[in-house]
């Protein structure tokens, strides 16, 4: 493939030279708090100065189901960064890119509390339903309590662009540098961290880790897979997603962008220009894989695995074998997310707003509704019987089927 055909597959992507990176990440590590570099001075910006593939038209269909806004409310742009939602006890936490954290009702959406944390954002939210988390853009990991009080920052070694997750006592943040920490929960003291040599070009994704099971799974550039102890980093096990081939660096990117899924048996992961696998849990030993290249990511449900491929195109996939089940292409170019598998659908969002329903059993459109015209960066999540998609200008809209 030529490098300008490259090029447009990467589309919407962020690269960084990564040796570059490391090479300033590592020169502060032993001064945490006195100085971050900006990663962005490094970053070649694909998603918001240049051209991608023109989007696809939108397909006329007559439609089965009834999309409903049930409220709608502002968190706030997230102008560069990709905020995910995040359901707790009570509402909905958003965050936006001037560092504001906020809790909506999940009942109207009206804010029950909102806390100005007076930093920039770069990632988030994250929470455990009794405090949450947020990354900003020099590097510091945030934690807040239920009722939106300030707890602890912790300094990283560069910006937080993945939602920090919490278990066993521990904050878990990854950094854009692809190192992993793991966080004491109450002081924000840093117990342990993971790094691991990077190739010389990598995908700057907001790609996060799974936490389950006492394990940290986390993809890295490259196609590796990584199973961690939660409680001290140690390396449980090591998988090959995909392998990098080509003859230039760009070519031979062959990155886990986005983060992997788990459920009781396997986790899922999947390369940008790579592969899509499974793998044990516990031993780490491949279950199936397929040639299936993705940056978007991955939602799934008791029988298939949902993917959104390089291309824009939605495939579901059984989970015990990984063969096909159905191929829905017509959302070419529209750079869809990862999708949400919502009882009987299948739900992505789209570069220019808009929320696409599909069927479950045959991929086929059901529903579709506009938002704002602005881009929906990360999947829906789940909200009891509706769902919630925040936009790039900061709409956050609960949706309902019918």
């Amino acid at each position: 493939m030529s490098r300008a055909g490259l090029l447009r597959r990467l589309g919407g992507l962020l690269l960084l030279a990564s040796a570059t990176l490391l090479a300033t990440g590592c020169g502060m590590f032993s001064g945490m708090g006195e100085k971050v570099s900006d990663s962005m001075a490094s970053t070649y910006d694909w998603a918001f100065g240049a051209s991608g593939p023109k989007p696809s038209e939108l397909v006329v269909f007559k439609p089965s189901a009834t999309l409903k806004v049930l409220w709608q409310a502002a968190a706030g742009p997230a102008e560069r960064a990709m905020f995910t939602p995040v359901v707790v006890d009570g509402g909905i936490l958003v965050a936006n890119a001037a560092g504001t954290v906020t809790l909506l009702s999940a009942r109207d959406g009206k804010a029950v509390w909102r806390t100005d944390l007076k930093t920039r954002l770069s990632g988030g939210v994250g929470s455990d339903g009794r405090m949450s988390a947020v990354g900003s853009a020099r590097g510091e990991v945030i934690t807040l309590d239920a009722t939106g009080k300030e707890l602890w920052r912790a300094q990283l070694s560069s910006e937080v662009l993945a939602p920090p997750q919490m278990a066993d006592g521990f904050v878990i943040a990854r950094s854009g540098d692809n190192r992993v920490f793991g966080l004491d929960a109450v002081s924000g003291q840093r117990r342990w961290f993971y790094q691991r040599q990077l190739p010389p070009l990598a995908i700057r994704s907001t790609a996060g880790v799974v936490v389950t099971r006492g394990g940290v799974f986390v993809g890295f550039p490259g196609g590796r897979l990584v199973a961690l102890a939660v409680t001290n980093g140690a390396v449980g096990w090591e998988a090959a997603v995909s392998l990098p081939r080509g003859a230039t660096e760009l070519e031979r990117i062959a990155d886990i962008a986005s983060s992997p899924v788990a459920d009781g048996r396997a986790v899922y992961a999947a390369a940008f220009q790579g592969r899509l696998g499974a793998f044990d849990l516990v031993n780490g030993q491949q279950l199936w894989v397929r040639d299936v290249s993705s940056y978007a990511g991955m939602g799934m449900d008791t029988r298939n695995l949902y993917v959104t491929d390089d291309k824009g195109a939605v495939l579901a996939l059984d989970k015990s074998a990984g063969a096909s089940v159905w191929r829905q292409d017509k959302l070419g170019g529209r750079q869809a997310t990862a999708p949400l598998a919502f009882g009987r659908y299948v739900v992505v969002g789209d570069l220019q707003g808009y929320v696409h329903v599909l069927s479950r059993e045959d991929g086929a459109f059901v529903a579709r509704i506009a938002t704002d015209g602005s881009r929906i960066s990360m999947p829906p999540i789940v909200l009891d019987e509706s769902f919630i998609v925040q936009t790039r200008n900061g709409g956050v809209y609960a949706l309902t089927l019918q």
